[in-house]
């Protein structure tokens, strides 16, 4: 069976509202990121990730593993150390395992569709409590958006940062 869903077309105006440019991603936080990725390979047919590890700016180190599904990636994450805070504050405290929801991801298309954004998110009084910038490979940013219990990640991607996601493994 095909499914004809007509879907109206996004028109990218972040100026008007945060969710206004385009959602390509889902991130869950982890405290164990290979059994992460085992539960997401055998109970939900993720096949494989792609890793992207390394030091976070204040020290300490993350890993990221991310995998296409269509045209939705999904990320899974952990960090710990110095400036791990930001990815691992929503895990509930204690020894168990555990997997939450961290962010939606959403693309950035330029700098003035970035500097739209943190006009609008200081507009509507959001915290941008996290930003990061790689000349060559993206900037990014997470939007606390307390009501709703998760980060919005927004990405701008540069050259490298495009072909790293191209690289990404699809399901």
């Amino acid at each position: 069976m095909t499914l004809d869903l007509p879907r109206p077309a996004l028109l990218p105006d972040i100026g008007r509202g945060l969710w206004l440019t385009e959602h390509f991603q889902v991130a869950y936080a982890t405290n164990d990121i290979d059994r992460a990725c085992a539960l997401f390979q055998d109970r939900f047919g993720i096949g494989a990730f792609g890793r992207l590890e390394g030091q976070l700016p204040a020290g300490g180190s993350i890993r990221v593993e991310l995998a296409w599904v269509g045209t939705v990636m999904i990320e899974l994450l952990t960090a710990s150390g110095a400036g791990s805070a930001i990815y691992m504050d929503r895990l509930p405290m204690g020894e168990g395992f555990a997997v939450r929801h961290h962010h939606l991801g959403y693309l950035v298309a330029d700098h003035a569709q970035w500097d739209a954004l943190m006009a609008k998110a200081a507009e509507c009084g959001f915290v941008v409590p996290h930003q990061n910038d790689n000349p060559g490979f993206l900037r990014s940013c997470f939007v606390d958006a307390t009501p709703l219990g998760h980060y919005l990640e927004y990405i701008l991607p540069e050259p490298k940062g495009l072909e790293f996601f191209r690289s990404v493994p699809a399901s």
